[in-house]
């Protein structure tokens, strides 16, 4: 099972992150699935950052920067997987 928890609004193309604007906890080590028209990409978390400061987690209503493993694009809806 899957829960909506935030929206890709912007992709870092050179360090590879997607910045999430976030409905939802998140910690390191949750797998998330990333869907769009263009994309459908299942990870686990493995580096979070807020204002260029890495943390371990997220609160909701955080804008986050996520590492991700492949090109995202804006408006992609982020889920995490229960």
């Amino acid at each position: 099972m899957e829960t909506m928890i935030g929206r890709v609004t912007h992709y870092f193309p050179r360090v590879s992150v997607a910045a999430v604007v976030r409905d939802e906890h998140l910690v390191k080590g949750d797998r998330i699935h990333i869907h769009g028209p263009h994309e459908d990409v299942y990870q686990t978390v493995t580096s979070i950052e807020l204002d260029h400061i890495p943390i371990r987690e997220a609160d909701m209503g955080q804008d986050i920067g996520i590492k991700v493993a492949h090109r995202v694009h804006e408006g992609d809806l982020v889920f995490k997987e229960s």
